[in-house]
């Protein structure tokens, strides 16, 4: 029988002993967050909140390692993406104007929360500090309180 071949590849490029220590932090984080969301009581979203900012950060900062201070490799950063470090999805839309500060795919995907639009987390706070009958603490998605490019 001949052998399946895995898409991830197992070696890590160059590079990647500069990021290891901090992404083994992240996943360090992720592991007491889930465990902590296991347990936790109160709204079913909300258990997950800690789960999406962890994802966040640690997708955040090998995006800011690439793009912002070009101190990793492309083939670093694509090795990360194909290994699942980090959410390729967020990232694309980080790239597109408008998006740059996005916290969660969930937020501008049309949902029932969302009834069928954006998230009330992507208004700017200047539009929502306009409309009184409006109060806006935090997203019901991913706990974000703004994510607004203009904010």
């Amino acid at each position: 029988m001949a052998k399946i071949k895995s898409s991830r590849s197992k070696q890590p490029p160059d590079g990647y002993d500069s990021i290891k220590p901090t992404l083994d932090e992240f996943d360090n984080k992720m592991k007491d967050v889930q465990s902590k969301a296991l347990t936790k009581s109160g709204r079913k979203s909300e258990a997950l909140w800690d789960i999406f900012r962890v994802s966040h950060q640690r997708s955040r900062y090998v995006y800011e390692m690439y793009y912002k201070k070009k101190l990793i490799s492309k083939e670093l950063y694509d090795w990360c993406l194909k290994n699942r470090k980090i959410d390729a999805n967020l990232i694309a839309k980080w790239k597109k104007q408008g998006y740059e500060n996005l916290c969660c795919i969930k937020c501008i995907q049309g949902s029932e929360n969302n009834n069928g639009g954006t998230c009330i987390c992507r208004v700017p706070r200047a539009t929502l500090e306009k409309h009184e009958n409006v109060k806006f603490s935090e997203c019901i998605n991913c706990g974000c309180r703004g994510c607004a490019s203009t904010d």
